[in-house]
């Protein structure tokens, strides 16, 4: 077999460096599970009520559910980038979706991630990792930039990703109730790459799955630890569940109706690790959400805002960390309600359950937290997190008429945003008011002050977006 098809174990390896006493398993598989637009309260496991994620659930019930986990933007691009490179996104110039090459210019955003990049998978690979990505990647080949790398180039040894990467891909047919004849959406993705697969949009999860688990079997008959990506499309709109679950066909209905459809499809990842012991007590499988629900389709209640906003219902998701065999006995079935961690710790902790360092001269932004993320501990992270929101999406939209606040921070118990200009300050205690509901920045200046000065710190030295007063458009190359 060749190390392409190891990928297939995509359990997340959502821990931070154990010592040797306490994580003992030599060079586990980590199967990361990262969705598509997720809110944090639409798991029946993190009190959704509008379906049962059955699948999903009982990883939870065996694993571990983090209620204070961040990713490291409100929209897909930029939040992919931070958990593959353990680095501030806005390093790499990608702070909003990647589109055409145009508007990506337009917006001061990188036309795909620079190869260049730290990425784990790719000193997993050098460790003998056999690694692959199965799924959504939107950090570079989209719309007419063509000429991106191939997820290839980033250390995996096989990938197979949907109309936003370089590469194999399943494109979408969709049928809806009133359909004749499947439609075609996405067609001139077939230049991003071939062979393409034309599958059911309902289905294609499950196409990632079935990808997936052939990786699997094969790492596994060459006796090599595997790491992969699983990422479903699913649940990012347009929805197209399978047409018996259609029912009144508004909005709300579709995207539990295609969430549901992802949880079965998933399930079959997760019974084939679960099924057999020789991957049971070596496997970590990791679940996410790569930001917030989309306006008036998903849920993140209590949580202020959605996707694209730096409030917390944009950034803060869901997070299940499975491992029979790696997570502490005790944790399993647990809830955390202490650990303030994020995506970037998550990527450091992976570097330390493999029991590698990053490349030299690179310097990570994440915490190594395994302890943590395996259940030992309830250690957070140490540092402040940092959020810059998308340069095109200012507010006034998105579900809610107001700004959307140019900078945030997350520092133990507090959340501070503010505006460029230094305008609409506003200071939540997260530990009582996680609906971000009662602004006491007149209560606290010296919060307000110490935070202001570690924001600016933090984003001076940065590349600047159009979401910045002082960014100019550069002129395009000839």
């Amino acid at each position: 077999m060749t190390r392409p098809c190891l990928l297939a174990s995509l359990v997340l390896l959502c821990v931070s460096a154990c010592p040797p006493e306490i994580f003992s398993a030599e060079k586990p598989n980590i199967v990361m599970v990262f969705i598509d637009d997720m809110g944090w309260s639409d798991l029946s496991c993190f009190n959704g009520k509008a379906t049962e994620t059955e699948n999903i659930d009982r990883l939870a019930a065996e694993g571990i559910r983090f209620n204070k986990f961040y990713v490291m933007s409100p929209i897909c691009s930029p939040s992919r980038t931070a958990l593959t490179t353990g680095q501030y996104p806005q390093r790499w110039r990608i702070t909003s979706y990647l589109n055409n090459r145009k508007s990506n210019r337009e917006r001061g955003v990188a036309q795909w991630l620079n190869p260049k990049a730290p990425v784990l998978a790719r000193e997993l690979q050098r460790a003998g990792y056999a690694t692959g990505h199965f799924g959504k990647w939107h950090m570079g080949g989209q719309r007419d930039v063509a000429d991106a790398p191939p997820i290839t180039d980033y250390g995996f040894d096989q990938s197979l990703t949907n109309f936003e990467g370089m590469g194999p891909k399943l494109l979408p047919l969709t049928l809806t109730p009133e359909s004749k004849e499947p439609g075609r959406i996405w067609e001139k993705a077939v230049i991003l790459g071939e062979p393409v697969t034309w599958m059911q949009r309902s289905e294609i999860t499950g196409g990632f799955v079935s990808a997936a688990l052939e990786f699997i079997n094969e790492a596994q008959q060459d006796e090599n630890p595997f790491f992969i990506n699983v990422c479903p499309d699913d649940v990012h709109s347009p929805f197209f569940p399978p047409v018996d679950q259609w029912g009144d066909g508004g909005k709300r209905t579709l995207y539990y109706s295609v969430l549901d459809a992802m949880d079965r499809q998933l399930g079959p990842l997760f019974d084939r690790i679960r099924d057999d012991p020789a991957l049971r007590d070596q496997t970590l499988i990791v679940l996410c959400s790569d930001n917030g629900h989309e306006d008036g389709a998903g849920s993140s209640d209590p949580l202020r805002g959605a996707k694209t906003w730096l409030y917390e219902g944009g950034i803060r998701s869901p997070l299940i960390v499975w491992g029979p065999g790696l997570v502490e006995k005790g944790a399993a079935g647990t809830k955390n309600d202490e650990s303030i961690l994020c995506t970037l710790d998550l990527n450091r902790s992976f570097y330390a359950m493999a029991g590698i360092e990053p490349a030299k001269g690179v310097t990570l932004d994440g915490e190594n937290l395994t302890d943590t993320f395996l259940g030992h501990s309830k250690q957070g992270r140490n540092a402040p997190i940092f959020w810059r929101r998308p340069p095109d999406r200012p507010g006034f939209g998105h579900g809610a008429q107001e700004d959307n606040p140019d900078l945030a921070v997350r520092d133990g118990k507090w959340k501070f945003l503010i505006n460029y200009d230094g305008s609409d300050p506003q200071l939540y205690d997260l530990n009582v008011d996680a609906s971000e509901s009662k602004n006491l920045a007149k209560d606290h200046p010296e919060v307000v002050n110490r935070l202001s000065k570690a924001i600016t710190a933090w984003n001076s030295p940065l590349p600047v977006d159009a979401g910045d007063p002082g960014f100019k458009v550069a002129k395009p190359r000839p």
